[in-house]
């Protein structure tokens, strides 16, 4: 494929040039999907035995590269090596899991009058799968394993920003013995790329993660077609501390919670909710766990956090700080790159843009509340539903609490929000769908139903 225009590829940490990459015309991306529809026919007549196969070989033949695309992320996207290596490796991982999936697509048999009914889970067809610029390579992973396992072929847009890792992968499927056409990817602008795999007829489903409001572009594109899609969207979850909790582990742990990926996660816990009776402590070990956090070059083997992807994120995420007084920053580098300090900010506005919406960058906001029930509350007074955590020694109100919060991945007693043996996903205007977990395979199919008369 011959791509005529192309994007430079900076350094978020050093703000120097890495490379050009080629963006994909709208003639070059409707050729790439044709082709995939074509290794499609093929793709989905392959013995599950044999896909299970060749996805263990993409599989191990990505394990063997963890090191070099975790090297590539950190120039291209600023993740810490730490980050980058996991992230490299849960590509690997997810190929694994999913790999078990061909020899597993069941049916069922229903009972019925006058015959045999029987039920069967076929392939859509081609998905397209746009991938956003804060974890290209996982999320990513998790849109073409199940797809393919499921026996479609997949298109992919990285975001503009960050297409190296994907670019990389695509070449090692063919590597891993892959079809030509299985796996395509595809850089480009979200605009030609990805609005051309939402209006082609032969994409049967769009997976998309980014931002609220390009997801409800994309769904009610999708609609026109009668498009399946997945969205995983913006997130503003709530960190709950209760007054019975492990105060000191809630607050060492709360900045990690947050800071991330410098916070350019959506499922960042990026409100933190502070039972009274326990928030001057609470704010005293938060102070002290913020300016512990190592704020320094991505690719030093003790970084804690990187910089913001880009200027234009930096300086979004720089606007939510203007005339507001921080409680208390960590450290920063000086340094040329796109960074911004770790930034806790106290308010009791629950209308402050800070407090409402997702600023995705390093910036939190704590605000205390009075008890269960004004929790739950202040938790669910957002219109999104991601994740979150709810810190408590009482397990009847831990359960309590888990039910009562309007989000689709929360965690007690710690952070958790992602293994990819368990669904993932939204509430509200977080996203539609769930990705992950045993049944991901399932929603890359169509459900046929048989029946066969005894006479």
């Amino acid at each position: 494929m011959v791509l005529v225009n192309s994007y430079t590829v900076i350094n978020p940490a050093t703000a120097s040039v890495v490379t050009e990459v080629g963006l994909a015309t709208v003639e070059e991306t409707d050729a790439a999907i044709e082709r995939a529809h074509d290794a499609f026919v093929a793709w989905r007549d392959v013995a599950p035995g044999e896909r299970a196969r060749l996805l263990r070989s993409f599989a191990a033949v990505v394990d063997e590269h963890v090191e070099e695309l975790a090297r590539l992320e950190v120039k291209n996207s600023g993740h810490t090596i730490g980050n980058a290596r996991w992230e490299a490796g849960n590509v690997c991982d997810v190929l694994n899991y999913y790999s078990a999936a061909p020899e597993r697509l069941f049916g069922r048999q229903i009972p019925v009058p006058g015959g045999v009914d029987i039920t069967f889970r076929e392939p859509l067809g081609v998905v397209g799968v746009i991938v956003p610029w804060n974890f290209p390579m996982p999320i990513a992973g998790w849109g073409f394993a199940p797809a393919l396992a499921a026996g479609n072929t997949v298109v992919l847009k990285p975001a503009e920003l960050t297409p190296l890792t994907a670019i990389r992968l695509g070449e090692l499927a063919i590597e891993a013995g892959l079809p030509e056409g299985v796996l395509t990817v595809i850089p480009g602008k979200g605009s030609v790329v990805g609005e051309r795999f939402v209006t082609h007829p032969l994409v049967r489903k769009v997976c998309f993660t980014g931002s609220t409001e390009v997801g409800k572009r994309i769904m009610a594109g999708c609609a026109d077609q009668v498009k399946k899609v997945t969205l995983e969207l913006g997130g503003k979850s709530a960190n709950i501390v209760f007054a019975d909790a492990d105060v000191a582990k809630a607050a060492a742990t709360a900045p990690y919670a947050v800071f991330d990926n410098a916070g350019q996660d959506c499922c960042a816990r990026s409100r933190i909710l502070v039972q009274r009776a326990v928030y001057d402590e609470f704010l005293g070990g938060l102070e002290t766990a913020v300016r512990g956090v190592k704020v320094i070059d991505p690719g030093d083997e003790a970084s804690e956090m990187g910089p913001l992807v880009s200027a234009g994120q930096r300086d979004a995420v720089a606007r939510y700080l203007e005339g507001v007084e921080p409680a208390f920053t960590g450290p920063v580098p000086e340094s040329d790159g796109f960074w911004l300090p770790p930034t806790v900010v106290l308010t009791d506005d629950t209308q402050a843009p800070i407090w409402r919406e997702e600023v995705f960058g390093p910036v939190v906001a704590v605000m205390p509340f009075d008890d269960e029930a004004d929790a739950i509350r202040l938790a669910n007074d957002t219109e999104y539903g991601l994740s979150g955590s709810i810190f408590t020694r009482d397990v009847g109100r831990a359960l309590r609490v888990a039910r009562a919060v309007e989000a689709g991945n929360l965690s007690v007693n710690s952070h958790s929000s992602v293994r990819y043996w368990t669904p993932f996903g939204g509430y509200k205007q977080s996203g539609l769908g769930r990705e992950l977990g045993p049944d991901a395979p399932d929603a890359f199919t169509e459900e046929k139903n048989v029946f066969i008369a005894q006479d």
